[in-house]
């Protein structure tokens, strides 16, 4: 009950006298956008590394996979739109890839802190934070000196100054969380080493400003205890479930990550006097899509669109996509459901288009943010 205080008190804090949007700033004009993170982001660097993320990934927008855990676009898809950008490539794709507009470093399964495992042992991409930031630094350093050779590098890579002007988006920090339950720690024991996991993510943050970042955009992690997967996987009591179906231990965690989080862009901002950093709070939308699902036109928010069995159509050795040989053909067993538009979970880890799309449309004007500034003037710093 007191860590449950402490981390209220914390969130009533973090919400008290927060500034008004300036509606009198210019418009930002990113020209380009560069994105480190996991699955939630991933737009094809897993796929480009260890294999496309399998049909029926990308039906609904793509209409064929397309590099992400989703039947169509992303949260930082919907972003890149509404900056009037390309969707961005994955760093690690070389089939088709344009850099001009930016470059997008996130993998699926990523995490902020190195795991010391290997991806078949874990699951998680070996790709982490760290790994990003020295592929953005690599990126960055080498991109000027390519363009002047001219020609097709001049036309794929960034203008120098874009580095400088972009906007550096980030969303990773829920496999940190559920490695820890993965390795059977407690509650408590994953909470002890969030602080080494977000120390981590601050330097990556102080590094991209030392080469000349200074518009960032930080979103806050999910409720991991709504996802089938944590409800599927990870041992919990009937007492721990609540009315909604969520795993309260798993979502104590992550708004205890969320809480710090937030205390480390606080102190961000006070170390890197010229950045401008938005904190968004994706937790809180995601948790409506969960609690409000029929109000919000969405239905049974707990069940896998694209999945096989069980109690939340979901099944981790039969993910998304999974196929069987039965009399000499390959059959898809873990297929989409008739209408995603209508689901919140897509494979039982990541969220629908429609969900994202739904998501975004709230985020984008700013009233999930701190301080509550619209995408659009994220290059603003507005100081408490």
């Amino acid at each position: 009950m007191e860590n449950a205080n402490a981390i209220l008190l914390c969130l009533i804090i973090s919400f008290i006298s927060l500034p008004s949007p300036l509606t009198s700033l210019p418009t930002c004009e990113f020209p380009a956008i560069f994105n480190l993170g996991d699955s939630n982001s991933d737009t094809g660097g897993l796929s480009a590394a260890f294999g496309q993320a399998p049909y029926p990934n990308g039906i609904t927008h793509f209409h064929h996979p397309a590099g992400r855990y989703c039947d169509g676009r992303l949260i930082i898809d919907f972003i890149a739109e509404d900056l009037g950008l390309p969707y961005l490539s994955a760093y690690l794709d070389s089939m088709a890839s344009n850099f001009s507009h930016g470059a997008n470093f996130a993998t699926a399964g990523s995490t902020i802190r190195p795991q010391n495992t290997t991806r078949s042992q874990s699951g998680y991409s070996p790709i982490s934070l760290d790994v990003q930031y020295v592929q953005y630094s690599d990126f960055h350093q080498r991109s000027p000196v390519l363009r002047k050779q001219g020609g097709v590098f001049e036309k794929l890579l960034p203008m120098e100054d874009s580095f400088s002007r972009a906007l550096y988006t980030f969303d990773i920090g829920q496999n940190d969380l559920t490695a820890g339950y993965k390795l059977n720690m407690t509650t408590d024991q994953v909470k002890a080493y969030v602080p080494d996991v977000l120390h981590q993510f601050s330097n990556v943050v102080k590094g991209i400003y030392e080469q000349g970042g200074r518009s960032f955009w930080v979103h806050n992690t999910g409720p991991v205890g709504c996802l089938p997967y944590s409800l599927d996987l990870f041992p919990i009591t009937a007492a721990q479930i609540n009315k909604y179906g969520c795993a309260t231990p798993f979502n104590e965690v992550a708004h205890f990550f969320n809480c710090k989080l937030k205390d480390v862009v606080f102190q961000l901002r006070k170390d890197l006097p010229l950045a401008a950093i938005t904190y968004v709070d994706v937790y809180s939308l995601k948790y409506s899509l969960f609690t409000q699902a029929k109000k919000l036109g969405f239905e049974d928010p707990l069940i896998t669109c694209c999945g096989h069995g069980g109690k939340y159509n979901f099944n981790s050795k039969r993910r998304c996509g999974s196929k069987i040989i039965e009399n000499g053909k390959e059959i898809v067993i873990a297929n989409a459901c008739k209408d995603p538009s209508v689901k919140v979970i897509w494979d039982g880890i990541h969220f629908t288009e429609a969900a994202n799309r739904w998501m975004f449309k709230q985020l984008v004007n700013g009233s999930f943010s701190d301080p509550p500034i619209p995408l659009k003037m994220a290059c603003h710093r507005m100081d408490h």
